[in-house]
């Protein structure tokens, strides 16, 4: 099985920064596509930014020149640095992994595992 743990959310105020971490332990093969997804009570869950095992990045427009994602392959962890964070940007963040999984002798399969997810609130 594959875990992902984040951590890193917290309380922040309007202008401030967070840095969120998400460390992937288990039965993993490789890292394929790693990424930062976030819901806010009521509405639906959004992709925020991802970034492939080449280092390309993709980032939702509202978050474009505020946030910026990274990874770290030896230590199987990707992060998200938020600045100028507003309250729009208050919600669960989770990160979702997909996995290159070995299930046998020349078997590896593709699954995405998410994290549990960490809380994000910006408030003065």
């Amino acid at each position: 099985q594959v875990q992902l743990v984040e951590s890193g959310g917290g309380l922040v105020q309007p202008g401030g920064s967070l840095r969120l971490s998400c460390v992937a332990s288990g039965s993993i093969f490789s890292i394929n596509t790693m990424g930062w997804y976030r819901q806010a009570p009521g509405k639906q869950r959004e992709l925020v930014a991802q970034i492939t095992s080449g280092g390309t990045t993709n980032y939702a427009d509202s978050v474009k020149g505020r946030f910026a994602i990274s990874r770290d392959d030896a230590k199987k962890t990707v992060y998200l640095q938020m600045n100028s964070l507003n309250a729009e940007d208050a919600a669960a963040y989770y990160c979702k992994d997909r996995v290159t999984v070995k299930f046998g002798p020349g078997v590896f399969r593709d699954v995405d595992y998410w994290g549990q997810g960490t809380q994000v609130t910006v408030s003065s």
